[in-house]
């Protein structure tokens, strides 16, 4: 990494502007890529542009520094912090330690001495950097992978070859700790197509498997291992509600390992089992998860059952693998694809090889599955409402190339009811909360966990669609609706700011008159002068 990112945090502007101009960053190695007034707004910064390094001062309004490190502490572990204050007090300097800060550093401050410590953090990171990307250690990590048993088990396990009577004698031999009591299955998919320079497709996703057992594994005593090119995780659950949880952790692993080792992920998470015995099932869902980052896009965590809640039968015990195969494309293929493998089924199941009564056995099989894969998704198809006898007997006598072109019609006529269910899911999704919006704005505590938690969905998910729909974040939604209320407020009624404040949401009045100034350029009070609103 040629420069590390830097976001400077202090109240003061000047101290700010006087920081970035007594420091050659540049020859540090280091780039300013934003400066924040406040905690609030550093948050939100540190969100958008994953600094390497914040350095914040430690007394400010509405979230001092030390709450600032603590937050950054849980959400991104990797960024380095930096204190700088006038406050020389013990009990700072106590907390920065316990913070894990990287220095303790008093104002004014000595551009010496700042350089000083920039330069041995330079190599600190430089160090971690390379010790992630470094070829031979990811090559050790290849070869310290788990031990062979225990992938031969992980891999039967998914594969259903194991009796229930044969699960326990194998845990106890190769020491595996599954006491769940739920469990989920996940697959990380590292994109081949987004390799860093001096990398191989197998070391980085190696790298990336490295990573996930040290970000994840821990807290969800997850079994790691490799699987058909993919780094599979079974995830233990205390409760089946840990879910959400469990996908939004996925969701911050895939903007880490972007931002760290440089890698492209999908993370697809399986439905939630009680029973080891169900993982094939839940592997298969993780697995088609993945495939949905052509619909929802890549580098984040995608949960099968909140994309597709209505899917419950996959269809992955149908012995019939083509079928299974259009089936999947109908889902979430483009037309060429779903007319493609409509003809890749009729061109390649032996029908010609097929006696008569061969031939009616399989019609009877196709008819029955497509009716079956309709009413899963709750999709009505015309020619399928009807007399179901009477569309098995037409399609019995049809010639080749007639039966190619109904399959190829019916499958089309799917798809387009599919894609239109779930858009209409997804508007209903949005409407929702926004419709929440509009009738508990005032509540202060709404935000973006009560609203998913309402909704009973992950953040990322959420976020994820909510953005796409509306072009902005839930946030941003919430807070532009909240001041727009309090600008006519204040323009067509006598009450006072800080009763307008807390009636939108805002227990803070000092907090609320920053948002506004923020986003409308003057102060409640001004933009009430200004506007002809009387004085509150």
């Amino acid at each position: 990494m040629d420069q590390y990112k830097v976001l400077l945090v202090d109240d003061e502007e000047e101290v700010i502007q006087i920081i970035m101009k007594k420091i050659d960053w540049e020859g540090l190695g280091f780039s300013v890529v934003g400066h924040a007034c406040n905690g609030i707004k550093a948050l939100e910064l540190v969100e958008e542009l994953q600094p390497d390094v914040v350095m914040t001062d430690i007394k400010m309004p509405f979230m001092d520094g030390m709450e600032l490190s603590r937050r950054i502490r849980e959400g991104f572990p990797a960024i380095k912090i930096l204190f700088f204050t006038g406050f020389d007090e013990f009990e700072y300097a106590k907390g920065a330690i316990q913070l894990e800060a990287e220095q303790y550093i008093l104002k004014p401050v000595n551009a010496v001495e700042l350089s000083d410590v920039y330069t041995r953090l330079k190599i600190k990171l430089d160090r971690e950097i390379s010790e992630k990307r470094n070829v031979e250690t990811l090559q050790k990590y290849y070869m310290d992978s788990l031990p062979v048993l225990q992938a031969n088990f992980y891999t039967s396990l998914l594969e259903g070859r194991l009796g229930k009577d044969e699960i326990s004698q194998y845990l106890s031999d190769y020491q595996i700790n599954f006491s769940g009591p739920f469990f989920s299955c996940l697959v990380i998919h590292t994109s081949s197509s987004h390799i860093p320079d001096n990398m191989n497709v197998l070391l980085l996703s190696t790298s990336v498997q490295k990573q996930a057992e040290e970000r994840l594994a821990q807290k969800w005593q997850a079994k790691c291992f490799s699987y058909l090119g993919n780094a599979v995780l079974i995830g233990q659950l205390k409760n089946m509600s840990d879910i959400t949880e469990l996908t939004d952790d996925c969701d911050r692993f895939c903007k880490y390992a972007k931002a760290i080792i440089g890698a492209v992920v999908t993370v697809g998470i399986g439905r939630v089992c009680g029973d080891i015995l169900e993982l094939p099932q839940s592997y298969l869902g993780a697995r088609e998860a993945v495939s949905y980052r052509a619909i929802y896009g890549s580098s984040k965590a995608i949960n099968m059952k909140e994309i597709v809640p209505r899917e419950t039968n996959k269809f992955a015990s149908d012995k019939d693998v083509l079928l299974s195969e259009l089936f999947k494309v109908i889902r979430f293929g483009s037309e060429e694809d779903v007319a493609r493998a409509a003809e890749h089924y009729l061109t390649n199941s032996a029908l010609a090889e097929e006696s008569l009564q061969q031939h009616q056995v399989r019609m009877m099989e196709l008819v029955s599955s497509l009716y079956k894969f309709l009413v899963t998704h709750g999709v009505d198809v015309p020619g399928f409402s009807g007399n179901i006898q009477e569309l098995y007997d037409g399609l019995v006598g049809l010639e080749p190339d007639a039966l190619g072109t109904w399959l190829a019609g019916i499958c089309l006529s799917i798809r387009e009811k599919l894609i239109h269910a779930r858009n209409k899911s997804t508007k209903s999704f949005v409407a929702r909360a926004e419709e929440y919006v509009q009738k508990h704005y005032g509540e202060e505590e709404l935000s973006l966990d009560s609203i998913c938690g309402i909704l009973g969905v992950s953040n990322a998910y959420f976020s994820t669609i909510f953005k796409k729909e509306t072009g902005s974040s839930f946030i941003s939604y919430l807070t532009d609706f909240r001041l727009e209320l309090a600008r006519e407020m204040l323009v067509d009624t006598d009450e006072k700011s800080y009763m307008i404040a807390k009636s939108v949401g805002y227990a803070d009045p000092n907090y609320f008159s920053y948002v506004f100034k923020r986003k409308f350029g003057v102060s409640p009070s001004i933009y009430r002068r200004e506007h002809g609103g009387s004085e509150g």
